[in-house]
């Protein structure tokens, strides 16, 4: 296909197209005469798999190109690429000093304690969450940290869902691609589901109208 044809089946225009080219995140299409440059279909999902990075993602193009040559190694399987992947999405970065070891022990133990065992204790994502940990106890939220267990079941539920989408696929980059855009969105169909969740049972445990008793009232009920 010619670049024209390209841009429509991608949604990505030409001059975009000829810059990812340029950068070196897709490869040059096969030369067929003077001006005359023909695609192909690797083409396609390579340059859906850069959109997804890029527009969805906000994955910044030195970033993309860091991560499309790690997951073009050939020794990676593709448990190892997805994760590539995932932690360039990643909007919390690991913490530059560690964590207290009461919070990395408390995050350890939160690990664990879901049967979590392919995560090794000293990864980066464990130092993150001990560092929200330790912000946690200092701004006096302990009862949050003990709450930390139910949001890891949570987060269990919700990445069972996310590996059914990618098993529905069989292509490498189409799982990528299906991986980068189902992370971005899904957090931020996550999020929008919590925050009115979060409405829903507020109006339960607080009904509207409903008001506490003034001191007053409490007072002249008990004859003070």
């Amino acid at each position: 296909m010619r670049i024209g044809e390209l841009s429509a089946r991608t949604g990505v225009p030409a001059a975009t197209i000829k810059y990812y080219v340029r950068e070196g995140l897709l490869s040059g299409g096969e030369r067929r005469g003077h001006n005359q440059v023909e695609y192909g279909e690797e083409h396609v999902r390579r340059l859906r798999l850069v959109r997804a990075m890029v527009e969805v993602g906000s994955v910044p193009i030195a970033k993309v190109r860091e991560v499309l040559a790690e997951i073009e190694d050939p020794r990676r399987d593709l448990d190892s690429t997805l994760g590539v992947a995932s932690r360039a999405l990643s909007q919390h970065r690991v913490p530059a000093e560690a964590p207290a070891e009461e919070d990395v022990a408390t995050a350890k133990a939160i690990v664990r304690g879901r049967g979590w065992n392919a995560v090794p204790l000293e990864h980066g994502y464990v130092w993150t969450l001990a560092d929200a940990i330790g912000r946690l106890r200092e701004l006096g939220l302990s009862d949050m940290v003990d709450m930390t267990g139910e949001y890891a079941r949570a987060a269990e539920i919700v990445a069972e869902f996310d590996l059914k989408l990618l098993q529905m696929r069989s292509d490498r980059d189409e799982i990528l691609e299906a991986m980068v855009v189902g992370t971005v969105l899904g957090d931020a169909i996550f999020e929008a589901l919590r925050r009115i969740a979060q409405v829903e049972v507020s109006a339960r445990v607080y009904p509207p109208g409903q008001r506490e008793p003034r001191q007053s009232e409490e007072d002249s009920s008990t004859g003070e």
